[in-house]
């Protein structure tokens, strides 16, 4: 694939980015779908020749790749939400109870269901297991677009404290914040999984890593973007240089990369870090309209990123990445989609309730059980993994998680709207004549 091929085929699909959305707009298909069978077509031409060389010489790029993308996405996810949270204000608490729970029950319990199904139905050892269920457990922040919460609300109203005014639907919101944090609350698991397969043994030492990246790294990643979300709001809105008023949104972008390198250096979750530094740089002016600004510029570079990933996938899909896939690892994709995300949210969200304290509908509770999407996250956490231990079944994890990433982009991105559409039908008021 030559340099001019490679300028053609990026400024098309640059194109069909563009186009896209307006034009699928009305139907039930998602543009992350068509990108992927874009790229599965491209897969089978001779344009692509050379593009992917040996899977353990591109896994570098492609972990340095899907990682930008994730953390990119998760400043946007924090800078769209409208509903406050703060954990000196008890009160705000009970509006994320659905998001609550689906970190600390669904995300659980869907591991763990991951993993006793890659131990018995795909034969893995628990290592591997346990890095299958916190690969494909976590809803992803960067292919949910269609479902998540679009943009901030930054006009100030008379009430514009009072959640009903303009609050985040239900379904839209608890799945952006559940995507936003599950990311950095999945981390533990994959390095467990890591020192697992490195050879860790011994209550001792498997309860000190526990302690370590469950707990220490968690707590360090919090801090860390909270320290940095602060010192962004002073640079933006307060201090001498005042960023929004002289219009320097790309603010934005160095937050996402000061944030998720420092707390990688210091020892923290970067990923946890991004999503609070941007929770924290909201919260700081919340109706300043510099919020969307800064919110349109990452969308922005979110899209490109996002692109380029999905080409990637489409085109090594059909050019063998699915070659180590089995019925075993079919059967657990489509358990993953079908029967083990929809069934653990359910449980879940069983007592959840909504802002205004009542319990949230059948059809709310549904919606958000099943569109949890698997995606760039998942590919992320894969090829870290893959790179920091030996693997005795990687080409098969490989060809598990891309076929659970791909059939979630097909069924969540033609099921998405329908879904919607229904959970406003079914939750609309009824009018009696």
């Amino acid at each position: 694939m030559g340099p001019d091929t490679t300028y053609l085929v990026a400024g098309l699909c640059v194109l069909l980015a563009v186009v896209l959305p307006p034009l699928l707009h009305r139907w039930a298909v998602s543009a992350p779908m068509v990108l992927v069978a874009v790229g599965l077509v491209l897969g089978a031409t001779p344009l692509t020749d050379g593009l992917l060389g040996d899977a353990d010489r591109t896994r570098p790029a492609v972990e340095h790749l899907t990682e930008l993308t994730v953390i990119v996405a998760l400043m946007g996810v924090g800078l769209a939400l409208n509903r406050p949270l703060s954990f000196r204000d008890r009160s705000s608490w009970p509006a994320w109870s659905s998001v609550f729970r689906l970190l600390g029950i669904g995300m659980p319990l869907s591991i763990l269901a991951v993993a006793v199904l890659g131990m018995t139905v795909g034969g893995l050892g628990v290592a591997a297991a346990l890095l299958l269920g916190a690969t494909l457990a976590p809803t992803d922040p960067v292919l949910a677009s269609d479902i998540q919460v679009e943009r901030p609300v930054t006009h100030a109203t008379p009430d514009a404290d009072d959640p009903e005014e303009h609050d985040d639907e239900e379904v839209s919101f608890a799945l952006t914040a559940e995507a936003g944090l599950n990311d950095g609350l999945a981390f533990p698991f994959v390095y467990l999984a890591i020192a697992l397969a490195a050879g860790a043994s011994g209550f001792v030492e498997l309860g000190l890593d526990v302690a370590w990246y469950v707990v220490g790294k968690t707590v360090i990643g919090v801090v860390a973007g909270l320290v940095i979300g602060r010192g962004l709001a002073w640079l933006v809105f307060g201090g001498r240089l005042r960023l929004a008023e002289q219009n320097q949104p790309l603010i934005a972008v160095t937050g996402v990369l000061l944030t998720y390198g420092a707390a990688e250096v210091v020892g923290g979750y970067g990923f946890l870090a991004v999503f609070v530094a941007a929770m924290t740089l909201r919260a700081s002016e919340r109706h300043h309209e510099f919020q969307s600004a800064m919110h349109s510029v990452v969308e922005r570079l979110e899209v490109l990123l996002t692109l380029t990933v999905l080409l990637v996938l489409g085109v090594a899909t059909s050019r063998g990445l699915l070659a180590g896939l089995d019925w075993r690892g079919a059967l657990i994709g489509v358990a993953v989609i079908a029967l083990v995300r929809p069934a653990t949210g359910l449980v879940a969200l069983a007592r959840s309730r909504g802002p205004d304290g009542t319990p949230l509908a059948r059809a709310e509770r549904g919606a958000i059980a099943f569109l949890g999407v698997r995606g760039v996250g998942s590919l992320y956490y894969l090829s870290y993994a893959t790179g920091q231990a030996e693997w005795d079944d990687k080409p098969w994890l490989w060809a598990t998680v891309s076929f659970t990433v791909v059939l979630s982009v097909f069924v969540h991105g033609i099921s998405a709207k329908p879904i919607l559409r229904w959970v406003e039908r079914s939750t609309a008021p009824r009018v009696t004549p």
